[in-house]
């Protein structure tokens, strides 16, 4: 049970042990008392250009009297905190059928792997391919524009998030975030994901990461069955009583459904069997990218290249008349790429390795639309996201070529692409456009406020020469399948509406901790399957 002592600031020239030292003497206890300590977090404060400086956290285990010494350090500066395991509770109700997950991407990734970890041995599908299988799929695409609906960047094993930035920052404070980083360490993910405020894995380590964990749950008596997708289910007297897949029905009276934000026809078929859905807010618009160098010279001024800096990631955002414009999933070093899962359309997102050590910076750079926006149907946002895409492809020749602008000819209402520092990094090519054709004219005209509000915040955002990329469709569900207090579907029970797919998640962590979360609430009720 550790002290936690906060905002410990180093400079850039000391070394991270420093910040132990510093703890120590700010708990005013001796070194021979200190039984551990470590760095639990570690932050940049980069406000100040001239002066940037790290921030911690500090855990440190005493041999005695830990509660007292925090309490008389000032300003609640030192914390003591409990150390709190994952409650798992038992069900008695027994299972006649062991329970199926369908998706693999981080919610059905650690729902499966709490399963099997405590008994349930559960059945995972997957729709799409195993790691191997599924990166040849997806470079085929990126290297000779051939498709593969099945297998690409939106679906195979490890989810959407196999390929981005593998960032594991998030913003609801569970407590089991905890336990998703621990996890992940365990499995191979840098131990530094464990100290970092924003901690990332990198899609190439990540891709490793979700192939252990993949093993362990089979070594644990859980199944995971590849190219296997959702399509229909059995119900009666409305209670799941089996699934449907393309090698024929499985019997299942539980089923974790976290079948990810891309997942159109599963939506549909929900839709067709009466589950309660409905439309959800999301965000469209285009990647902007730049030279890592300039992002870097914007955050850090003078200091920018200096060797204990990270490379610059930013996060903007600004709401004019009740809506936002904001940048998202900002990959330092990284790359965009081509994310398209249906054929005919065009759709971006954006990746980093671990080393983040690519040439440019590439974010999301999108506006909030609404139900108001495409319509109240539960499909609407489907529909409205598709012919997006669909433009998209058209505009660039029918090839999977994305469109793409540079913002000064952005910014005058031009069409065209200029020359300039920025290469783009699409892989399958880019063709001069106006997104002014593309985009409708409520997103243009606020990406247009954004770009000119953010480039006061950040110098050079808005440089003539910035490249635009798009679209970006896929930032969240545009469902939310809707689901009670016992996390089940009060349309169909034994359907646990999931994470991200299900409008309950955005990102890999959150995304996790709900697949944990869904995971506990059917244990609580059953007893391992036996």
């Amino acid at each position: 049970m550790p002290i936690l002592i906060h905002a410990i600031r180093t400079s850039l020239e000391e070394e991270p042990s420093a910040a132990i030292s510093k703890a120590v003497k700010l708990l005013g206890v001796s070194e021979q008392e200190v039984v551990s300590a470590c760095i639990s977090k570690t932050s940049l404060d980069a406000r100040k250009r001239e002066k940037p400086h790290f921030v911690h956290t500090v855990s440190i285990s005493l041999e005695s009297g830990e509660e007292s010494v925090a309490a008389r350090v000032p300003g609640n500066r030192a914390v003591w905190q409990e150390d709190k395991p994952l409650e798992i509770p038992r069900g008695t109700r027994p299972l006649d059928h062991r329970p199926v997950v369908v998706g693999f991407g981080p919610a059905g990734m650690f729902a499966g792997l709490l399963l099997a970890r405590n008994g349930y041995r559960p059945l995972i599908l997957e729709r799409g391919a195993a790691m191997e299988e599924r990166v040849e799929a997806v470079e085929r695409f990126w290297r000779e524009r051939v498709l593969d609906e099945r297998t690409n960047v939106q679906f195979g094993e490890g989810g959407a998030g196999t390929f981005s930035d593998g960032k594991l920052t998030t913003r609801i404070g569970d407590p089991k975030c905890g336990w998703v980083l621990r996890e992940l360490a365990a499995f191979g993910a840098p131990k530094e994901i464990l100290q970092k405020a924003k901690p990332h894995i990198g899609t190439d380590r990540l891709r490793q990461v979700v192939r252990n964990i993949r093993q362990e749950i089979i070594a644990l008596g859980g199944e995971v069955r590849f190219s296997t997708c959702l399509t229909d289910l059995r119900v009666s007297s409305g209670r799941l009583v089996a699934v449907v897949t393309p090698d024929g029905e499985i019997p299942a009276e539980q089923l974790i459904l976290a079948a990810g934000h891309s997942a159109r026809d599963t939506f549909e078929m929900l839709h067709r069997h009466g589950f309660a859905l409905a439309p959800k807010p999301f965000s469209v618009g285009v990647r902007i990218e730049h030279l890592q160098s300039q992002i870097d010279r914007g955050l850090y001024g003078d200091l920018a290249g200096h060797p204990a800096l990270p490379p610059g990631e930013y996060q903007l955002s600004k709401r004019v008349d009740g809506r936002g414009v904001y940048t998202f999933c900002m990959c330092p070093g990284g790359f965009v790429v081509p994310s398209a899962s249906e054929r005919g359309r065009v759709v971006t997102n954006g990746m980093s390795c671990y080393a983040r050590d690519g040439k440019n910076a590439n974010a999301a750079l999108v506006v909030g639309v609404s139900p108001e926006d495409y319509g109240t149907h539960p499909l609407d946002g489907i529909a409205f996201q598709r012919r997006l895409e669909e433009t998209a492809y058209l505009s660039a020749g029918r090839s999977y070529c994305a469109p793409a602008q540079d913002v000064g000819h952005f910014l005058r209402g031009e069409s065209g692409l200029m020359a300039g520092r920025v290469e783009p990094t699409y892989a399958c090519g880019v063709v001069p456009c106006d997104f002014n054709q593309i985009l409708p004219e409520f997103v243009t005209g606020l990406l247009r406020q954004g770009l000119s509000d953010f480039d006061r915040k950040l110098r050079g955002f808005a440089a003539d020469d910035a490249l635009l990329t798009g679209v970006e469709t896929r930032t969240s569900s545009p469902v939310r399948i809707l689901r009670g207090e016992d996390f089940q579907s009060p349309t169909v029970k034994g359907v646990y509406p999931c994470a991200e797919g299900a409008g309950y998640a955005g990102g890999i962590m959150s995304a996790a901790v709900d697949g944990i979360r869904v995971a506990l609430a059917l244990m609580e009720v059953y007893r391992p399957f036996d």
